[in-house]
C-alpha cells in the first residue's frame, strides 16, 4: 500500500470520540467577528462601514492583491464596528463585527438541495467564481485557491490530487464531509478538472477510513464520474501534507522551495473544499461556513458542526458541553500541528477544520532537558531535515546558517516535538526560525 517515503510516525489517531457524530448545523449566532486576514497573502480591505446592512453571502471585503482573499458576510445585519480586536492567538486584527438581524440572503445563492452537477463553464469561467466566492484551502493551510488554479506559463497540470487524508488525530470534520456530501465533493472534483484541464483525479484516502474509501468509490461508479479514482493510503502521519501526498500518490518529489506542486505536474487541493468549489460555481454560494469537529478525550459531546465563520470558539465549546476541569488546552485544530488559543472569545474561521480540548496530564508539557543526540527526530523528519539543528540555531538566532539548512522546507507536522525523549519544543524553535529566515529572505528581494 502506497505512502511517502521517508521519515512519519504513527500517533493515536483519537478519532473515535468524534468519527460517528453526523455533520450538525449550529444555530445561528447572535454575532459575529470577521477578520480580514483568513488566507496566506495579503489582507482583505474591508468594505462597509460602521451602521451598514449586510445581507447573508454580501461581499464585505475585497482582496487586496492577486494572493488575497475576498470575504463574504456569514450573516445578515447591521455592521457594529469595522476595528481591531484580539484573534486566537492573541494577535490583534482588523475585523468586522456584524450583529444578526433574521437571515436573509442574497438574491443569487441557490440554497437548494438539489445537485446540480452540469457545468458548461470555460477553465476561466469557473476561476473567476471560485475567486469572487472567497473560497480558499481548508485543509489549515488557507491558500486561495484561484491562485492555486492559475497554472503559470510554461507549466501544465497533469493530474488533480485531492487531500482526503485527514491523518491529524482526533479530526473527523472531511470524513463526515466525504461520507455525508459524497456527491457534491465528487462534483466539485469534476469542476477542478474542467478548470485545469486534466483527465485524471485521484482522491487520497487513508485506510482507517475504509467505509469513506468503500462509499465514495460506490458514488463514482454509480454515478459515472469518469477519470476520477480513490486511492487507499497507508496509515502514517503526515501524509496529508502536500508533498507527502503527492510522493504517495505519484511517486514524484517536489524540489524544496520555490518549486510548488505544478512542477511535478501536480495540483492538491482539500476535500471540504472540492465541496465549497462546487457550492461557488453551482450555486453561486460564496465561503461563509464548514465543518469543524469539536473533540477531545473530556468533553461532554464531541461532534461535528456546519457553522457560520465568525462563531467564537467560546460558543462551540458551550455546544459541546463546555470545558473540563482542571488543566485545559484549547487548540486551533490538532495537537499536531493546531496552535493553542489563547482568547476563547476570538471567532472561527476559513482555516479551522477543528477545535481540540487537550485537559489533565496530556495539556501539560513535559519538563525540558537536554538533548541525548539520539538521532529520533531526524529519522521521523519527513522532509529529511535535522529538526535539532535547526532547532539550535533558532535558539541562538543564527538566522543566516538556518537558511543555509534549509530550515523554510519545515512543513510544521510537529514529528520532531512528538518523538523526541527530552520534551524540546523544536517545532517552536524551528517555526521561530522559519518565520524570521523568510521575512529576510523577503527583505532581499524588496531591496533587490
Amino acid at each position: 500500500m502506497r505512502t511517502f517515503p521517508i521519515g512519519g510516525i504513527h500517533p493515536s489517531d483519537n478519532k473515535k470520540w468524534s468519527k460517528d457524530m453526523a455533520i450538525e448545523v449550529m444555530e445561528l449566532p447572535d454575532e459575529v467577528a470577521i477578520p480580514m486576514i483568513q488566507h496566506i497573502g495579503a489582507p482583505a480591505i474591508p468594505i462597509v462601514a460602521k451602521g451598514d446592512k449586510v445581507l447573508t453571502g454580501q461581499l464585505i471585503a475585497q482582496a487586496s492583491g492577486f494572493v488575497s482573499a475576498n470575504i463574504h458576510s456569514p450573516i445578515s445585519g447591521t455592521v457594529k464596528a469595522v476595528d481591531i480586536f484580539p484573534n486566537g492567538q492573541g494577535l490583534h486584527r482588523q475585523m468586522i463585527v456584524i450583529t444578526r438581524e433574521g437571515d436573509e440572503w442574497v438574491e443569487s445563492i441557490d440554497r437548494s438541495k438539489e445537485l446540480k452537477r452540469e457545468c458548461s463553464l470555460t477553465p476561466a469561467e469557473i476561476i473567476a467564481k471560485i475567486k469572487d466566492a472567497g473560497v480558499v484551502g481548508m485543509g489549515g493551510a488557507t491558500f486561495p485557491t484561484h491562485v492555486k488554479l492559475s497554472i503559470p506559463d510554461g507549466q501544465k497540470a497533469e493530474i488533480l490530487i485531492i487531500n482526503g487524508v485527514e491523518c491529524e488525530p482526533y479530526l473527523t470534520s472531511d470524513y463526515r464531509t466525504m461520507l455525508e456530501r459524497g456527491e457534491e465533493l465528487l462534483t466539485g472534483v469534476e469542476i477542478l478538472m474542467r478548470a485545469l484541464r486534466v483527465e485524471r483525479a485521484v482522491i487520497g484516502v487513508e485506510n482507517n477510513k475504509p467505509d469513506a474509501v468503500a462509499h465514495l468509490r460506490e458514488l463514482i461508479a454509480k454515478g459515472n464520474y469518469r477519470g476520477i479514482e480513490v486511492m487507499a493510503l497507508k496509515t502514517r502521519y503526515p501524509q496529508g501534507g502536500e508533498k507527502q501526498l503527492i510522493a504517495a500518490i505519484t511517486g514524484r518529489q517536489v524540489a524544496p522551495p520555490p518549486a510548488l506542486p505544478i512542477s511535478v505536474g501536480a495540483v492538491v487541493c482539500n476535500a471540504s473544499t472540492s465541496v465549497a468549489v462546487y457550492e461557488a460555481v453551482q450555486k453561486n454560494k460564496p465561503l461563509i461556513e464548514r465543518v469543524v469537529t469539536i473533540t477531545g478525550k473530556d468533553i461532554a459531546h464531541p461532534s461535528n458542526y456546519l457553522l457560520r465563520f465568525g462563531v467564537s470558539f467560546k460558543s462551540l465549546i458551550a455546544k459541546a458541553g463546555g470545558l473540563p476541569e482542571g488543566d485545559v488546552k484549547v487548540l486551533n485544530g490538532g495537537p499536531m500541528m493546531g496552535r493553542s488559543v489563547v482568547a476563547i472569545d476570538a471567532p472561527i474561521i476559513k482555516g479551522c477544520s477543528g477545535v481540540t480540548i487537550i485537559s489533565g496530564a496530556e495539556a501539560e508539557r513535559g519538563k525540558e532537558q537536554a538533548c541525548i543526540k539520539c538521532a529520533k527526530c531526524v529519522s521521523v523528519c519527513p522532509m529529511g531535515l535535522e529538526p535539532y539543528l535547526l532547532a539550535k540555531l533558532a535558539r541562538k538566532q543564527l538566522w543566516d546558517r538556518a537558511e543555509e539548512h534549509n530550515t523554510i522546507d519545515c512543513i510544521e507536522c510537529g514529528c520532531c516535538s512528538y518523538t523526541c525523549p527530552s520534551s524540546l519544543p523544536l517545532l517552536d524553535y524551528i517555526r521561530i526560525g522559519k518565520q524570521t529566515v523568510m521575512g529576510n529572505i523577503r527583505a532581499r528581494a524588496i531591496k533587490k
